[in-house]
């Protein structure tokens, strides 16, 4: 079967009437896709080059702000070849938003920053550049794919296997392998290919575009949203951070006698970090393991019809702090 070439562009040459096709292939695609996912966490840097060089933004909690600015922009449609019509297709982008808020305010936290001081004494160092790092890959992973969509739904299907370890041009790949924690990130997570659960989530996007009732639309957005939920957890940031040995020790730790020490483990479903209202906040149940997969997603579930709940109930609201999310962004360029 031959490789499909997913894009053509006419342009014109210098002969009178005529015309030349450029056909760009699935690597071009997944290329143009990752390379968002890059500027978006980067910024210029100083000084006449060409191509422009670039440097990714060093300070986490920032980095997660940008990262919840970019993912209420998708949900919003606000961001790349965004159709506004068409808001709520990515129904798993606003909670993702709320998410990456919520690790921005963990890791803005004294008693998490602080790890970076005394990493030895605490082990909140390691605490630190876990989260750091689950939630810079899993935009690596999951923001270049709501990008291809938008920019060609047409073809996004026609290449989905084709993303992976050669699925981007050779330059592409370097410039992912010099990124932060690559080199044993892209290894643990094989190269970022699309999992069954990404399939399926994007395969219901249709059905959330095509329903007539509401609550047809609801009940698959919700389905879309828990397919994301799953890879996210279970693909992404369970073999990245909750299978590391040394992440999971000092998680458990904070469980125990370093409890007091510990940020809160809450969902807070406002702009803000925190919140006195119950109806704006999922806490993790009493006795969450939070790096064993099945406990985290007990809570992840319970977190997600809370969520859902409020976009059906409360929409004008949620939909109002996502607006605030998304004026996070600041472009880079």
């Amino acid at each position: 079967m031959a490789t499909p070439n997913p894009t053509a562009q006419a342009t014109t040459n210098t002969r009178d009437g005529s015309v030349c096709t450029l056909q760009a292939g699935c690597d071009t695609m997944w290329s143009l896709a990752q390379q968002f996912a890059y500027r978006r966490l980067s910024t210029r840097e100083q000084g006449v080059s060409f191509p422009p060089k670039r440097s990714t933004l060093s300070d986490y909690a920032q980095r997660a702000r940008t990262i919840a600015a970019a993912y209420a922009r998708l949900y919003l449609e606000q961001e790349e070849y965004g159709s506004p019509k068409k808001k709520g297709r990515y129904y798993w982008m606003a909670l993702g938003a709320f998410a990456s808020k919520t690790v921005a305010c963990t890791l803005d936290l004294t008693r998490v920053d602080a790890g970076k001081h005394a990493p030895d004494f605490t082990g909140l160092g390691y605490v630190r550049d876990g989260l750091g790092k689950g939630n810079f890959w899993l935009f690596q992973d999951i923001a270049p794919t709501h990008w291809y969509h938008n920019y060609s739904p047409d073809t996004f299907a026609q290449c989905l296997d084709t993303r992976g370890e050669n699925g981007c041009h050779q330059v592409v790949i370097d410039n992912l392998k010099r990124l932060p924690w690559a080199d044993t990130a892209l290894p643990t997570l094989k190269y970022l290919p699309i999992s069954g659960f990404i399939k399926s989530a994007f395969a219901k996007i249709t059905e959330i575009d095509s329903a007539k009732k509401s609550t047809d639309r609801a009940k698959a957005q919700l389905a879309h949203l828990m397919d994301i939920a799953q890879h996210e957890q279970g693909v992404i940031l369970q073999p990245l951070m909750y299978d590391d040995p040394e992440f999971a020790k000092w998680v458990q730790r904070q469980r125990g006698w370093m409890s007091w020490f510990s940020p809160d483990l809450e969902l807070v479903f406002t702009h803000a970090c925190q919140t006195d209202n119950q109806k704006l906040k999922s806490a993790a149940p009493e006795g969450t393991v939070l790096e064993n997969y099945k406990s985290r997603m007990n809570w992840i579930i319970q977190a997600a019809k809370q969520f859902h709940n409020l976009m059906q109930t409360r929409a004008e609201f949620m939909e109002s702090e996502l607006k605030i999310m998304a004026g996070w962004y600041v472009s880079k360029d």
